[in-house]
């Protein structure tokens, strides 16, 4: 039996994260939108490149929950996209509201799903999304730490010139410009970087990092990223479906680990078939430790302003 993933939001994001999915033949996919036609027309395009790219997975397109039955995970993808000058925390309310009607319709429909979040603001989102479903904390991911690491691996092969293959990183905290990069943790091929870059140029990477969502939107003007978060997603889907346990950073649910509680933050997370299935703690120094407080201490509040919808 095929596995089943459901992408809700056929924006470009979620249409990304499909179509890497299908051609990885990770699942059959079903693409759902408000938008009548949107869903549908992405995704028979979708099929229809099956044969040019070799992938056999199946793909449709509906704007009724019902087609999104008994899927093993759900990427919620739906939202509105940060705009140039505009703060993941700006978008809070109106996609909180979104949220909140996806959540009851995928829970209904996929009662023993996993649900990975994507949409902004990503940690604020993904406590929403857990708190409405009822759910494990397990079973309610967030992407973003994975797209964070992964931007950070990028622009570090790039400065030092080798393949993004031989990178590893590790970007904690909430997913915005409070993120707490750790270049001690930030590995090529198993030398830390600290080694091999001088320290002025890694502090220029990490603010490099921590902006680095911005810094597309700034470039698109009317939209955000959306091949990485998609690359990110189909990552955490594969991890999962293929019960790999691999260690990713993902926005996770704290229940006193790094002395934190009651919050989704970007920590190291062992990924495996029933989800987040181990919180990984790492030595942090006073200043990284405080960093990563201060950053859950905003993504606090802003599940705070969510008031009477948790």
């Amino acid at each position: 039996m095929k596995n089943k993933v459901s992408v809700i939001g056929a924006g470009r994001v979620g249409a990304t994260a499909a179509q890497y999915i299908a051609e990885d033949e990770l699942a059959d996919v079903v693409m759902v939108d408000i938008v009548e036609g949107l869903p549908q027309g992405k995704s028979l395009d979708l099929l229809e490149a099956g044969p040019i790219r070799g992938f056999d997975s199946i793909l449709s397109g509906s704007n009724d929950y019902k087609d999104t039955a008994n899927s093993d995970i759900v990427v919620i993808a739906a939202g509105l996209a940060r705009k140039p000058g505009m703060s993941r925390e700006e978008l809070l309310m109106k996609n909180s509201e979104i949220i909140k009607s996806i959540t009851d319709k995928v829970v209904k429909e996929s009662p023993n799903c996993i649900i990975i979040v994507v949409s902004n603001p990503l940690d604020v989102m993904t406590y929403l999304c857990w708190k409405l479903s009822g759910f494990s904390p397990k079973r309610v991911l967030g992407m973003a730490g994975t797209l964070d690491s992964a931007r950070f691996r990028a622009f570090v092969a790039k400065e030092l010139n080798v393949s993004v293959k031989d990178t590893q990183a590790l970007v904690l905290g909430g997913h915005g410009d409070s993120m707490v990069p750790l270049p001690r943790y930030c590995t090529v091929c198993g030398i830390p970087i600290t080694e091999l870059i001088p320290k002025k140029r890694i502090d220029s990477i990490v603010e490099r990092t921590r902006k680095a969502g911005g810094e597309i939107v700034d470039y698109l003007k009317t939209g955000s990223a959306y091949y990485s978060p998609g690359a990110c997603a189909a990552e955490m889907v594969e991890v999962i479906l293929k019960d790999k346990k691999r260690l990713l950073p993902c926005a996770a649910y704290l229940n006193g680990e790094y002395g934190l509680k009651d919050v989704y933050v970007g920590v190291p997370v062992i990924l495996g078939a029933s989800g987040a299935e181990r919180i990984v703690e790492v030595d942090l120094t006073k200043e990284e430790k405080n960093a990563l407080h201060a950053s859950a201490e905003i993504v606090k509040k802003n599940i705070a302003k969510l008031g009477e919808c948790v």
